[in-house]
């Protein structure tokens, strides 16, 4: 693990100022400001007996004092400062109150982030977590209690000289993650609705739906400021490896996958960039994907921002990993996914920004070098990898399968199980066609192909596409059927050119079809 102390030097420099400002119009803060302008009466919570009389000459002076003066105040008294605060979130229940005084605490917190330890301090002089008043009320039902409360644990997290505990922050950690996903779903959930609305209805029942919408989902505006808490959080290593561990990454690129509006893409790459600083991160970051999910937005961006951070994060995931051989796999990936086309698209355009420029020429000289020394079997391994499947050359050559069936046995038949996998799970056409056809091709250029693909599940798999819906899975599922089933190639040469050569010489795909014999 990368030591603490050194993270700068391994991250630039990015302040969270700068970070803030992207989110700087998003729901949260326009509620906080509005919120700022509410002022509570502390007198009856004082008068009630709610809280006591430390707590309220303390809030109400502080909560009327200038900069200058909360800023005396908090150096005076830190200890009544976080014991006032606490207390606060303790006994008062009505959402308004407690908006409000999370307010004050962030904005506390925002003039001076060593403020921070005023409640570590007291936490641990009281020998109590900081993280338990915080955290529950992540449970609450108002969107904005919820998300501010997560703005403030995220800059303890990170502001602190501590780190989180572990069982604290992976609670936290899942909160975000969920939270991204249910606000993700709620914002594909609002598009569909909407498109559905501009066909189907008039302008004032498209209303009446989406004041509906927004009442069931109050949260579906706050991804950005879930997305900004990620931001902080993953600058830190350690936090990395915890966020690794509750699936976080395949959530930041389920999200990156729909339909998003280019802040929240920046964001989320933001953090998918952080994470590739981490050699070991950056090494199995193609394991999610990643490659073919940024490489579909590069091809459609037109913000800059966006642009560069993903340039970034290719250029880590070439140069930040220590295995020669992962980053050559992810130079292939980036070959197979077009982005030398994207480089070169770039590289007509004028970037204000040095960085972008620099990236692009790394990126194309190493994808370049890449291409040259690609032999046939890394290209077709990279592409199995990457589940995106498609007739390739490599597919339909002889010459290939000859060489190289054998080389599918490798790492405890990863290929192959792979090819199994995406039997079972693709949705998609051309992917399980192309499957079927290179477990078919296996069996019949490696002798004991057709036992390895039994243990592995991958006969009972393609004979379940006999019945797909589509005619060519139904072909390619019908031929590698066959290439399971029997031994006599020249038998099956033979039956594949009836079964090619119809009256109208198409292949014919009838449910029917004559399979051989099992031998």
């Amino acid at each position: 693990m990368v030591d603490r102390a050194n993270i700068k030097n391994i991250i630039p420099a990015l302040p969270d100022e700068k970070i803030d400002m992207l989110a700087a119009t998003s729901v949260l803060q326009q509620q906080a400001a509005d919120i700022r302008n509410q002022r509570i009466n502390w007198q009856p919570y004082f008068q009630s007996q709610m809280i006591s009389k430390e707590d309220y000459d303390f809030i109400a002076a502080f909560d009327f004092s200038d900069a200058k003066t909360r800023e005396n105040k908090l150096k005076e008294n830190p200890h009544q400062a976080a014991k006032t605060f606490l207390n606060l979130l303790g006994y008062v229940s009505k959402d308004q109150t407690i908006q409000y005084i999370l307010t004050m605490i962030d904005d506390m917190l925002q003039e001076d982030r060593s403020r921070v330890e005023i409640f570590r301090e007291y936490s641990t002089r009281k020998r109590e977590s900081v993280w338990g008043p915080f955290l529950n009320l992540l449970n609450r039902q108002d969107g904005f209690i919820m998300n501010m409360t997560s703005r403030i644990i995220a800059k303890l997290a990170c502001w602190s000289h501590d780190l989180m505990e572990k069982t604290d922050l992976q609670f936290y950690l899942t909160w975000l993650k969920d939270q991204l996903k249910l606000s993700f779903d709620a914002l594909q959930d609002h598009t569909d609705l909407h498109v559905g609305l501009e066909q189907d209805t008039t302008a004032e029942q498209a209303k009446e739906a989406n004041e509906l919408h927004e009442l069931l989902n109050p949260n579906n505006e706050y991804i950005q400021s879930v997305a900004r808490c990620l931001q902080m959080m993953l600058r830190i290593d350690e936090y990395r490896f915890a966020f690794v561990s509750v699936d976080g990454i395949s959530t930041l690129l389920s999200v990156l996958s729909g339909r998003v509006n280019f802040q929240v893409q920046y964001q989320l790459i933001f953090c998918l960039w952080v994470l590739t600083f981490n050699p070991l991160l950056a090494e199995k970051m193609n394991k999610f994907n990643v490659i073919p999910i940024l490489a579909d937005i590069l091809s459609d961006s037109v913000k800059e921002k966006v642009t560069r951070i993903i340039l970034a994060v290719f250029r880590n995931l070439i140069e930040k990993v220590e295995d020669g051989q992962v980053a050559k796999e992810h130079c292939i990936a980036m070959v197979q996914c077009k982005v030398l086309k994207q480089l070169s698209i770039l590289c007509q355009r004028k970037f204000d920004d040095e960085d972008i420029t620099d990236d692009i020429e790394f990126l194309n000289d190493k994808l370049q070098a890449s291409v040259q020394d690609l032999s046939s079997f890394d290209e077709y391994s990279t592409e199995v990898k990457s589940g995106r499947l498609e007739w390739s050359p490599v597919h339909k050559s002889g010459k290939f399968w000859r060489e190289n069936a054998s080389r599918l046995n490798e790492k405890n038949y990863e290929l192959l199980r792979i090819l199994v996998h995406l039997l079972e799970t693709s949705k998609d056409p051309l992917v399980l066609s192309v499957a079927s056809f290179d477990i078919g091709e296996y069996v019949r250029h490696y002798p004991r192909g057709k036992h390895i693909i039994e243990q592995l599940g991958g006969k009972q798999r393609v004979m379940q596409l006999l019945g797909h819906e589509d005619p060519n899975v139904r072909y390619e599922a019908l031929l590698a059927v066959q290439k399971l089933m029997v031994h006599n190639w020249e038998y099956l040469g033979k039956q594949l050119e009836k079964e090619q050569t119809g009256a109208s010489g198409a292949p014919t795909n009838k449910p029917g079809a004559q399979v051989p014999a099992k031998a």
